[in-house]
């Protein structure tokens, strides 16, 4: 009897030793998506460009072997959602590191994935989020676990409004051009307003009186007076696609001439498309290669597109490839994590730090080299500047410039 209780203390104990072993092999992800909700148009292409790749990755080896058990949740653009699925996540899943999505949320989330650890990558670009030591006196508060992929909010539209003035002088204009911020009043839209307006006044723009119009696609025809009326030489739109496909046919209806200018989310090939000759001429901020692009990392992100799309044949948008980029950098990160002693989220932190030039191996030629420090996490600051042309049903996306923003002490977390 005592030898059986033996056998079985041992066997019991040799499966709780093959159960942490199992877990140790997994490496868990959280993944806040957005495929309802306001930003469902530009979340889905993002959120589905993540989980294709988390599933690539697994498939093709994982990190040294092991795989990420990765959860996706939707949360609606919801901060509130979004801020309880991190509490529930904590007490259960305990993520090393979270692909997020919204400003309002991942800001909010800052001080808890601080506390915990855990490594945040959002698609949340805030320049609120670059300072990780708060040395900057505008950093609202030190964010040292949160990454983000591509140049900020900030900076973004920083390169815009240089764009904007060397565009203003090529024409051969004089005196000074007059700028407007557009947005909804939202931490995402309102993020980049006062930098940028900083930097416009700085470059010789007159800054007018910002105008509120939301992120809900709806009639703009009020706004779009309020913009004719203005005089705005360059108007700066804050929202997503959705909302400004919306703004920009209301606009084409009481001939606004404004220049447009829109950040990263404000404009892709679905809004190209959806607004026609009314969106002609826009320009905004591409980050990385387009899906048609014959550079040598598409061979990469086609593959990893058919985890979803096993034809292949389904072009995909330029957020998805975005979110293919940041995914594969926290990847490598993770590489450089286990190479320091294991993959926690700490590490994984360290491992994004360590990135110097840095291109994801695979991805060579889509995704803009990147460069994080224990004291800056601006990955970059350089902007491409791309204007669309629509045809009829097709439509080309044509690149104007490569703005390199100047990466100023005082722009850290602004």
């Amino acid at each position: 009897m005592r030898r059986s209780i033996m056998l079985g203390s041992l066997l019991v104990a040799s499966l709780a030793f093959a159960g942490s072993t199992f877990a140790a092999d997994k490496i868990p992800v959280g993944h806040l998506a957005a495929y309802t909700g306001p930003t469902s148009g530009v979340g889905i292409p993002f959120g589905t460009g993540i989980d294709d790749a988390l599933a690539y990755i697994n498939k093709t080896g994982g990190i040294d072997g092991k795989q990420i058990n990765f959860k996706t949740v939707d949360y609606s653009y919801n901060a509130p959602r979004a801020v309880a699925t991190y509490k529930k996540w904590m007490s259960g899943l305990k993520p090393v590191a979270i692909q997020g999505w919204g400003t309002a949320d991942t800001e909010a989330l800052v001080k808890f994935v601080t506390k915990d650890k855990v490594t945040y990558i959002s698609a949340s670009y805030s320049g609120h989020l670059t300072d990780p030591t708060g040395i900057s006196p505008r950093t609202k508060v030190p964010a040292p676990y949160n990454f983000f992929y591509g140049p900020s909010y900030s900076d973004a539209c920083r390169g815009l409004v240089q764009w904007a003035a060397d565009d203003w002088a090529a024409k051969g204009n004089s005196g000074k051009p007059k700028f407007i911020h557009m947005g909804d009043n939202h931490p995402y839209p309102n993020a980049p307003k006062a930098a940028c307006a900083a930097y416009a006044k700085e470059l010789g723009f007159e800054v007018l009186p910002s105008i509120v119009y939301s992120l809900k696609p709806a009639d703009a025809k009020a706004q779009c007076l309020s913009l004719k009326d203005s005089g705005a030489n360059y108007a700066y739109l804050a929202n997503t696609s959705g909302s400004n496909i919306s703004l920009l046919k209301s606009c084409g209806t009481v001939g606004v001439k404004t220049q447009f200018l829109t950040n990263i989310w404000g404009w892709d090939e679905n809004s190209i498309k959806a607004t026609g000759d009314a969106g002609d001429g826009i320009v905004w901020v591409v980050g990385a290669a387009t899906w048609k692009d014959k550079v040598p990392g598409m061979k990469t992100v086609r593959a990893i597109s058919k985890m979803s799309d096993p034809s292949g044949k389904k072009p995909r948008m330029l957020h998805y490839i975005r979110g293919v980029c940041g995914t594969f950098f926290m990847k490598e990160a993770m590489i450089k994590a286990e190479a320091m002693g294991g993959i926690t989220g700490e590490n994984i932190k360290k491992g994004f730090e360590q990135m110097r030039d840095f291109v994801p191996a695979g991805l060579e030629g889509v995704c803009l080299p990147s460069t994080w420090t224990a004291k800056d996490h601006r990955g970059t600051t350089l902007v491409n500047v791309y204007t669309s042309k629509y045809n009829g049903g097709d439509f080309q996306m044509n690149k104007l410039a490569t703005i390199k923003v100047p990466r100023r002490m005082e722009w850290l977390g602004w």
